[in-house]
């Protein structure tokens, strides 16, 4: 399913304003962008075989590992690929759910978790919510 660029950007806004409060304040000093499909690079540096394997990704210096030095520094990036998560989905409503999964996904990594951390917490939501 495809939507267009304004409508995928403001999903993610969406994403973002539905963070609790006492995240969205601690995030500073970072950008969300859209971009079609990862770079050929990026997927060789993460070991990626397909531009569709590939959701989105932090770039950065995480939240818990910024000190007095961090300043005047360029924006962290969370980049959020559209074409992977359009071909992944089969309506409006699957594309706004996987946007905010990888929006917060991408965000914990700002908040300093590793990707095994991710994966388990994102594990026991599925199961918990499986349980119900």
């Amino acid at each position: 399913m495809e939507i267009n660029q304004h409508e995928f950007e403001e999903l993610i806004k969406l994403a973002l304003s539905s963070l609790p409060e006492k995240f969205r304040k601690k995030m500073e000093n970072i950008a969300v962008v859209v971009e079609d499909l990862p770079s050929l690079e990026l997927l060789r540096e993460m070991n990626i075989a397909s531009p569709y394997g590939l959701l989105g990704v932090y770039r950065g210096v995480p939240y818990t590992r910024r000190g007095i030095w961090y300043r005047n520094v360029l924006p962290d990036t969370i980049i959020i690929f559209k074409k992977p998560i359009e071909i992944r989905c089969k309506n409006k409503d699957e594309i706004r759910e996987t946007i905010r999964k990888v929006v917060i996904h991408e965000i914990g990594h700002y908040f300093g978790l590793k990707e095994a951390d991710l994966r388990r917490i994102e594990k026991e939501k599925n199961n918990s919510l499986n349980e119900q």
